[in-house]
Parts: structure tokens; sequence; C-alpha cells
């Protein structure tokens, strides 16, 4: 096991890579420790989560709601969890939100900490800080910027992950690639899927790359108000897509990263000429490329992401792979345009 730190504004996290879930008090210390988990996850490992009080969830984008986490608290009250708890959220990225989110302001805040158990929330949800639910077809629309004690990686949960959840963890990869790094751009190229699948050395060298630059990004910049912002690549149109097609958020985010490269070809004053490439890429992957909708549903949807300034959008372009930007885009422009980048 290795030891990394990351400082936030409000604390520095430690991230424990290589690790064993059985070893957690390493990272817990002496509090009392509530897991929080999904239903899928505690079947597969309740061997190991049975060690401690357990709180188990429905799986799924669906149940990350107001609702469900109000039964997460309600259970937190019948245990008699105080001020000294610590939530640990073990799951992927809906478990990961809804325990931060919980722990912010379960007695108005408790400690907490993650182990996450996909490609998706181990390269991506778990790191940052950002918890939240959905309400209605409305991503994230509730939520807090709050950062865990610390992220435990124990890549032993990746064999009991379905090849589907790897493919949907992609789609943060790719963009992590996209946005930040052309080398890692190059890597997704030269393998596939199976081969990450496959080695368990590759795919923690591919997840500890971009715990790095996920981490990197948001302790230069923690409440987005500049460089953070670019992680939001593909998601402006993806959030809508996802939530109105109910598809896995990878899927949702993978279309969106074409629509946004096809808007950055569209702004000809960007000169940015390699939509193809990562297209190319995202297939490679097994992901989707485009999608059948009302695209005046989508817009509609769109309209009320948190990233809308008065009547514009700030939106995610691409100048090149590796390098990207925010524009300013008027809702009128980005409307004119948007059945032809989608």
């Amino acid at each position: 096991m290795t030891k990394k730190e990351y400082s936030f504004s409000s604390k520095t996290v430690r991230f424990y890579f290589d690790a064993s879930i059985v070893s957690i008090g390493q990272a817990t210390g002496d509090k009392p420790v509530i897991i929080l988990t999904d239903e899928n996850v505690y079947e597969n490992h309740r061997a190991q989560l049975d060690l401690y009080p357990v709180i188990r969830i429905l799986p799924g984008e669906e149940n990350k709601t107001p609702a469900t986490a109000g039964q997460v608290i309600e259970q937190l009250i019948t245990m008699g969890a105080g001020r000294d708890a610590m939530l640990v959220g073990v799951g992927g990225g809906v478990v990961t939100d809804i325990a931060g989110y919980v722990a912010a302001v379960y007695m108005r805040g408790i400690s907490f900490g993650f182990v996450p158990t996909s490609i998706l929330a181990m390269t991506d949800a778990a790191i940052g800080g950002k918890n939240g639910v959905d309400v209605g077809v409305y991503k994230n629309m509730v939520g807090t910027i709050r950062q865990p004690d610390f992220i435990f990686y124990d890549y032993s949960f990746l064999k009991t992950l379905p090849v589907s959840e790897w493919v949907n963890g992609f789609a943060e990869v790719i963009k992590h690639a996209c946005i930040k790094d052309a080398v890692l751009f190059s890597m997704l190229e030269r393998y596939t899927l199976h081969e990450y699948q496959s080695d368990p050395t590759l795919v923690a060298e591919l997840i500890e790359r971009n715990v790095d630059i996920k981490a990197s990004v948001v302790s230069a910049d923690e409440f987005e108000t500049g460089d953070r912002k670019l992680l939001n690549f593909g998601h402006t149109i993806g959030h809508a897509i996802e939530n109105l097609h109910h598809i896995p958020h990878g899927h949702a985010v993978s279309i969106g990263m074409v629509a946004a490269c096809n808007l950055s070809e569209q702004l000809g004053h960007l000169h940015f000429e390699e939509a193809a490439r990562i297209v190319r890429l995202l297939a490679r992957y097994h992901l989707p490329v485009d999608v059948d909708t009302d695209h005046a549903r989508v817009f509609e949807v769109l309209k009320m992401d948190k990233k809308r300034k008065d009547d514009a959008m700030q939106f995610i372009i691409l100048n090149k792979i590796g390098s990207a930007s925010v524009v300013s885009i008027p809702l009128t422009e980005l409307e004119k345009h948007f059945k032809e980048i989608l």
C-alpha cells in the first residue's frame, strides 16, 4: 500500500493506493465506522463489509435522490450514530455521492471517506469533494463541495465489476485525456479495454494517473472558478441526455463529448480538427457516440444546467487533444447549432 496526499482549501486528503479494505483502520483511526454501500457491492463483498455496521441502498442512478439520502439519515439515527462517527461509502459514483452528501448534512457534518469500487468512481466520482443528489431529470441539483478524509483504493473490487461498468468508467478516463493529457490519450489508443481488464499493473497505473489529473485540477480550483470547469467536458449535454434517456453516466458523457467536439469544430476560430480521432477512441472502448433523441426536450433540460449564466451557457470546448477552454455561448447560438452537433 502506498499513500499520497493532496491539499485542498479545507483539509488534506489522504489517498491510499493498492490497499485492502481489511486494513481500512489505518485510514479511519479510532472513529466508529459505518459503511454505506449498495446491494450489489454488498452481495459480492459481504464478508469484508460485515466487519462494520452496514447501511445498504438500492443500486443505480435512479436511486440517487433526496429520498434515498433521507432513508440513510434515518438509519444513522436508528443506529445512534453521533458526531464522532465516520461514514465510509463503499461503491460506485452513486454511493460516494450519497455518502458525501449525507455526511455533510447529518448533525451538520460528520467525517467520511470513500472506498470506490468502479473505474468511474476510482478515476473521477470519488475525487474532488462534489457530493449531491438528483432532483427529477436535473443531475446533482442539490449538493455540497466537501472533501473526504481519505480515499481508499482496493483494486480487488474490480474483479467483480461487470464489463458494462468498465466501459462506463472509461468515458471519464478519456475525458481527462482530452482536456489535460495528450500522452494519456495516445496510451489509450495503444491499448484495449480487455488489456486493462486483464493486467492489474496497467490498470493501477491508469487509475493513479487519472487521480493525479483530477486531484491536481481540483486542488488548484476547488470551488470551480477557473480550471475545474474543464472537468465538465461532455457533461453539459451529457447530463441532460443521461436522465432523459436513463442511460449510464459514462454513455451519456461519451455522447456529450462528441457533441462538444462537433461544436469545437463548428466554432471556426478554434481550428479544432480532431473530432474523428476522439470518436474512434470512444468506439474503441465500446462507448456510444450518438443518440436518437428529442432535441427540443434535451435543450429544455440543458437550459437548467448549473453552468448557465444569464442567457449563456459556459461550455467546454477543445483547442486540441490535451487542451480545453471554457467559452460562454449564448443560448440562442447554441440552440442554432444543437441539431447539427448532437
